[in-house]
């Protein structure tokens, strides 16, 4: 395929002037003239330069990878219609979409940018986090910066110990027959050749209590809605998950909130000064 440098540049253009800054959780302020959003303010959600993207949008520069145009889909909040258009002028087949598509949803984003003051996370069906509100990453750390299979809460429960001290020690006999019941549920879903099924034969050549739960062949199993996490800071917290799925991509929004009135609740207030804890 061919990029389309013209096309590129006026879809671009017409996307950021579409975009107010409440849609993607930025302030409006006083001085605001510019129609849609400012060139800096598109950039810095795309995660490139200025420089960079005004040369796309002025038809300019080199072809963008598809790294660089699925950021920029991601970052304008497209929607999958739109995401595959701006795939294609930039010369581009898009991503497949499903369970093992990466793009979250514009209404998804939109609910986070408003969550600045409640723990929340977008995560895959694999518990690969997508995305996280700033109190989500002071009450788990960053958990976007891990790569490969490392991404997978459920991955990681067996490898990394630092993830299960993020958890009550009670929580986490539960926690393994839970981890490895949906990782079950979704290889014989996706079948023998998806990445659930290559996790699953990765934790089974690295993980004894893997292979022993695995084995048991449970399925079912699901998440309690009372989630007890250990803060390093804070101490014991309890929380309410509440999960808002999207049924195209197979994304979950996850928010968790503390009974008013509750210690945990209180602790919650204390998030924002600390920020994200430290990594063991």
């Amino acid at each position: 395929m061919v990029i389309d440098r013209t096309g590129l540049a006026e879809f671009l253009r017409r996307r950021r002037a579409a975009l107010q800054p409440e849609d993607v959780g930025l302030p409006r302020g006083r001085r605001r003239r510019t129609e849609g959003l400012r060139r800096e303010e598109a950039a810095a959600l795309c995660h490139m330069s200025t420089d960079y993207y005004a040369r796309l949008e002025r038809a300019r520069g080199p072809q963008p990878s598809e790294q660089m145009i699925a950021s920029i889909a991601q970052g304008l909040h497209l929607s999958l219609d739109e995401r595959d258009h701006l795939f294609r002028l930039a010369g581009h087949n898009p991503p497949a979409r499903g369970a093992i598509s990466e793009h979250i949803s514009p209404g998804l984003l939109r609910i986070l940018d408003r969550l600045d003051d409640t723990p929340a996370e977008i995560v895959t069906e694999l518990g690969e986090t997508l995305r996280q509100s700033p109190l989500g990453v002071a009450l788990t750390g960053d958990t976007t910066r891990f790569s490969g299979p490392a991404r997978s809460i459920g991955y990681r429960w067996f490898t990394d110990p630092a993830t299960r001290a993020l958890y009550d020690p009670r929580e986490h006999p539960f926690l393994t027959r839970m981890f490895a019941s949906g990782l079950r549920e979704l290889a014989t879903l996706r079948g023998p050749g998806s990445r659930a099924a290559h996790f699953a034969d990765l934790l089974l050549a690295r993980s004894g209590e893997f292979r022993t739960v695995w084995n048991a062949h449970e399925v079912g199993i699901r998440p309690h809605e009372v989630k007890n996490f250990v803060h390093p800071e804070l101490g014991a917290l309890e929380l309410t998950c509440q999960r808002l799925v999207d049924p195209d991509q197979g994304h979950s929004l996850l928010v968790y909130t503390a009974i008013p009135g509750s210690e945990s609740h209180e602790k919650l207030r204390l998030l924002s000064v600390l920020g994200a804890p430290a990594r063991p």
